[in-house]
């Protein structure tokens, strides 16, 4: 007989190894999923489609034929793609859909006539949602380490390093697949949605649930069009501040590396630079973009830098941060762990006070 289990017992049960399985269709488990989920869709994402007409303009009990009538020959396939997917041993899977209705306890019930264990997630990828929500409205945060300093000095190089020999870093960027800047989308492909980008940084704030503080780069409240939740967005502004500064020629030279396709994406840099006009005004403009057309990237990010990021950038140095200098990776790797030590003298209390 299936049964139904809930969110915080599902996410524990997927911890001790279950595998979790999104029945819904590709599209949707493009845009959002619970993190660590295989997709297994019922319907690809023409057939879902069409069993939503059939619904809005014949009616319910149409579409239910037509979907069974789709699904039907689909299932030995189905079970054999969830089961071959488990870990032998492991406890059963997890099955959801968008709410916990006929798509899962359908594949549910299959797997329990085929003695598959697995179990239904009750309220589907809904309740995934509002457990992130809860999360993220209620969590008070570790004391957050915050890696600010001009563009270019490579913060998030730094911030990778250290995750290699692991710091308790959250890449907010690497999650938002963006590097927060005007020219921050380019070259790396679309952001996730709002949604799987919390999805995946309540992963990663799970991960480090332990630690007495979390290091992150100092961001807006916007990465590219996604939005750092505001409480931890507060728990940024509040955290304890390291400013890195580096010679404007190295700084040149990480942006350089940070863009190594620059001349095929030549074309894409022209609408961000023209976007600058109203803050640096059409002279200057014009000179960047002629230097863009010589691609003459050496003095082109010099220029940027000089006229655009480090006047923009300057009012976000915090008051009394500690400072570090330097001139090469493997410097700032040194002396940034350095700094987080410097930091860490009190002993501060342990994060997340309710479950993940």
């Amino acid at each position: 007989m299936q049964a139904a289990i809930d969110i915080k017992k599902a996410l524990e049960l997927q911890r001790r190894g279950a595998l979790m399985v999104d029945v819904r269709s590709p599209t949707e488990y493009a845009e959002t999923t619970i993190p660590g989920a295989i997709n297994v869709p019922i319907f690809d994402n023409a057939e879902r489609a069409e069993i939503g007409t059939i619904y809005s303009k014949i009616g319910q009990r149409e579409a239910r034929r037509r979907a069974i009538e789709l699904v039907s020959p689909k299932i030995p396939q189905i079970l054999k793609e969830i089961d071959d997917a488990r870990e032998p041993g492991s406890p059963p899977a997890i099955i959801f859909c968008w709410r916990g209705g006929a798509r899962s306890l359908a594949i549910t019930s299959f797997l329990d006539l085929a003695g598959i264990p697995a179990l239904q997630l009750s309220g589907g990828h809904k309740a995934f949602r509002r457990h992130i929500n809860n999360f993220f409205a209620e969590t008070d945060f570790a004391k957050m380490l915050v890696v600010r300093g001009p563009t270019g000095v490579g913060k998030t190089q730094l911030l990778r390093r250290l995750i290699d020999e692991n710091f308790p870093v959250v890449d907010l960027e690497g999650l938002a697949n963006h590097r927060g800047s005007a020219f921050g989308a380019l070259g790396l492909g679309n952001q996730p949605s709002q949604k799987m980008f919390e999805a995946t940084l309540w992963q990663r704030l799970g991960q480090l649930h332990s630690n007495e503080y979390l290091l992150t780069e100092g961001e807006s409240k916007h990465i590219g069009r996604l939005v750092i939740p505001e409480r931890l967005h507060q728990a940024m502004l509040a955290g304890s501040s390291i400013w890195v500064e580096a010679p404007l020629e190295y700084r040149i030279q990480v942006i350089l590396q940070d863009y190594p396709a620059r001349d095929s994406m030549a074309e894409a840099f022209k609408p961000a630079i023209s976007a600058l006009k109203e803050r640096l005004g059409k002279q200057v403009v014009a000179e960047l973009l002629s230097l863009l057309g010589q691609r003459d990237w050496p003095e082109l990010i010099r220029r940027l830098l000089v006229d655009y990021y480090d006047p923009l950038y300057l009012h976000t140095r915090p008051d009394h941060p500690v400072c570090v200098s330097i001139t090469s990776l493997e410097d700032g790797v040194k002396k940034l762990k350095q700094a987080v030590s410097q930091l860490l003298p009190v002993r501060y209390k342990k994060p997340y006070r309710r479950e993940l």
